[in-house]
């Protein structure tokens, strides 16, 4: 085949890709019309965990997400068309790697397990869009500053539940 049918068949094929399909749709997958702005009040913990500000953590993480997305407008309850209500309901710090044999040497790797209970209510049509759980975990080694790799591995589970939360409100998952 020459090059210029090999041209000829190259402009032949994107014509009829053009035409017939290549366009992605995602019905139903998106924030309802009649909702331009979403509430996040502070989440109430009852994890038990005592850890220090996890409400604010999963509260400025999850607020962000609908800021960059930019899909509802961030808003005081009062004065927005939806709400998420969030509740923590279980931090998990559990064993995940032992180091040495099966004299209980040590621990060497840790794993922390969140799951926030989320309510995500329609005020303009007076529903309840759905109600779920979320959980996801970070993992951080049992060594160094334990204080600080807890720190981040907590984040990084909030960081990951904050993504599906968001997620789940602007492509309906």
């Amino acid at each position: 085949m020459n090059i210029k049918a090999r041209i000829n068949l190259l402009f032949l094929v994107i014509i009829l890709l053009t035409l017939y399909g290549c366009s992605y749709t995602f019905t139903g997958a998106s924030v309802p019309e009649h909702l331009e702005s979403i509430a996040i009040p502070t989440f109430d913990d009852r994890s038990g965990s005592a850890e220090p500000r996890l409400e604010q953590i999963f509260t400025d993480l999850l607020t962000q997400k609908f800021i960059d997305d930019n899909t509802l407008q961030v808003r005081e309850k009062q004065n927005a068309n939806a709400v998420l209500e969030c509740t923590i309901t279980s931090l998990v710090d559990a064993p995940l790697a032992i180091t040495g044999s099966n004299t209980g040497e040590g621990i060497s790797k840790r794993k922390i397990t969140i799951t926030v209970k989320v309510v995500y209510r329609d005020f303009v049509l007076r529903k309840i869009v759905w109600d779920r759980n979320f959980t996801d975990y970070g993992e951080y080694d049992n060594a160094g500053d334990l204080q600080t790799v807890r720190a981040e591995a907590i984040e990084y589970a909030a960081n990951k539940i904050a993504e599906d939360i968001m997620l789940a409100v602007v492509s309906n998952w």
